[in-house]
């Protein structure tokens, strides 16, 4: 077996290996830069992390969709749904976060059963 009428040595299949393993690692990295909005969003506990995941993911390719993605991971801003009282939006929001595996943050925390007495 050759390689344009060579026979292949110990440096060819050395130089096959490499490439193979620099395929992988641009593959996990992009893998990993795909996900980062979405871990952002659920570390930060953003109400939306969900979808902000998903416009991660989706919106790669199209890279627009990614880097509104990655800016919205970052937003502050409090959507509260009227359907709930702000107590529920609260709940929801910290369901929502510990379902995805995140830590949920103090003002997202159900209140200690002190804390609902003293009321």
């Amino acid at each position: 077996m050759g390689l344009l009428g060579q026979p292949l040595g110990y440096y060819d299949y050395l130089t096959f290996v490499a490439l193979i393993l620099l395929l992988a690692a641009v593959m996990a990295l992009f893998l990993f830069i795909m996900g980062l909005p979405g871990r952002i969003a659920i570390k930060r506990n953003h109400p939306h992390a969900e979808a902000v995941k998903l416009m991660g993911w989706m919106g790669f390719l199209a890279i627009i969709p990614w880097v509104h993605a990655f800016i919205w991971a970052y937003h502050d801003g409090m959507t509260v749904d009227i359907r709930r009282l702000p107590e529920g939006e609260r709940e929801a929001i910290r369901k929502e976060i510990e379902r995805l595996g995140g830590q949920v943050k103090d003002e997202y925390r159900a209140p200690a059963a002190d804390d609902l007495q003293k009321t």
